[in-house]
């Protein structure tokens, strides 16, 4: 018999966690489905999709170095992209004819994209498909106009969706913790476990791992450990994430000196911490994983704006539990000092489920038969 298609969406705006995250579930969801991933993020140089997922590549769009929001690609302005997007998404769905369409985050997060997804949801409602949210541990808090979110959310997740798949341990963190909209939602929430890539054999090294994601914000902390290195003793290995600026990455290899070897890109993070000493990162989803499965002594730098504190949130509640240590961003200076003092931790298993990926899988095959 031959397996069910299914349709998963993703867009990665700012830096690659989303798209990782993607990436480890669609290579789990393979096993019982022929998987069709929609990607609507710059693809990154030195990262391979999956094996034995199909990649279907939209014009790309995200916030680029300057913070705008913006084609990624210059052969197409911002409303061509927005206009060939819509086309190709719907006649992927069209062609593909999934049993489930999985769209990630939204309708809790990606507004702005409503206007190819909503039509995807709807033409999967009218196709009989299944429909399903692919939802991370915590959200953004919107300081602003959190209640008007939420309540579009709702909204929309009510409409058009028939699940929310919550990629969390729900003794770590629940949907309802960074989501509180009046109106209940009318479908059911299901937690999967935290979602993350195999890890290898460990064999820990001397040196420390420095990495922040995808680079996009991340030249204050490598920088910074940059400029440490020679006072901590330790000699680093620093990746320094494919979407770091050139000019910055140039910046950084000014700086480093003969402690420092500078990576602009690794295939695997998990597999680099299992061969560390100790890591410094920040306290993005993916990341906070690796660490833990990694079980390498490890300091969390979160990246933090009036309106980004979900990293915060992440790395105080695994600093609670004894995981891992934490450096306020705005404490750069005291990071030599804060790396040093990993020699002394030993980590507390954090005591989570991580098998996210594998069970996401069996809840839509089940969710599937229930609709059968």
């Amino acid at each position: 018999m031959s397996r069910p298609a299914l349709l998963f969406y993703c867009q990665h705006s700012v830096g690659l966690g989303h798209l990782m995250r993607s990436y480890a579930l669609c290579t789990a969801l393979r096993e019982r489905f022929r998987v069709v991933l929609l990607c609507g993020g710059a693809l990154p140089d030195g990262i391979r999709p999956p094996a034995g997922v199909h990649v279907v590549a939209l014009p790309p769009l995200g916030v680029g170095a300057d913070g705008a929001f913006a084609s990624r690609d210059p052969s197409y302005t911002l409303e061509q992209a927005w206009t060939a997007r819509c086309e190709r998404i719907l006649a992927t769905f069209r062609a593909v004819r999934p049993a489930a369409v999985v769209v990630e985050l939204f309708p809790f997060g990606r507004a702005r994209f409503a206007r190819e997804l909503v039509p995807l949801l709807e033409a999967a409602r009218a196709a009989g498909a299944l429909t399903a949210c692919s939802l991370r541990d915590i959200l953004v808090s919107r300081r602003d106009d959190q209640r008007r979110h939420d309540e579009r959310a709702v909204a929309l997740a009510n409409e058009h969706l028939d699940a929310i798949l919550v990629h969390s341990d729900p003794g770590f963190a629940r949907l309802e913790d960074t989501f509180g909209p009046v109106e209940c939602l009318r479908i059911p929430v299901h937690y999967t476990g935290f979602v993350v890539r195999d890890g290898g054999v460990a064999a820990p090294g001397e040196h420390v791992v420095v990495s922040a994601g995808g680079g996009l914000v991340g030249e204050p902390l490598l920088s910074a450990a940059v400029r440490a290195q020679p006072l901590t003793g330790m000699p680093m290995r620093v990746i320094a994430g494919p979407m770091l600026p050139d000019d910055a990455y140039e910046r950084l290899r000014a700086q480093a000196g003969a402690g420092v070897e500078l990576r602009r890109t690794v295939p695997d993070l998990g597999a680099e911490l299992g061969l560390a000493r100790a890591s410094v990162s920040q306290a993005g989803y993916n990341t906070a994983l690796e660490v833990l499965q990694a079980g390498v002594p490890a300091l969390l730098v979160p990246y933090e704006t009036p309106s980004e504190d979900e990293q915060t949130r992440r790395a105080r509640r695994l600093e609670a539990r004894g995981a891992v240590r934490v450096l306020d961003g705005s404490e750069l200076h005291r990071l030599a000092g804060a790396i040093r003092a990993l020699a002394g931790f030993s980590p507390a298993p954090a005591a989570i489920d991580l098998g996210g990926a594998r069970a996401t899988g069996e809840q839509l095959d089940a969710l599937l038969r229930v609709a059968a």
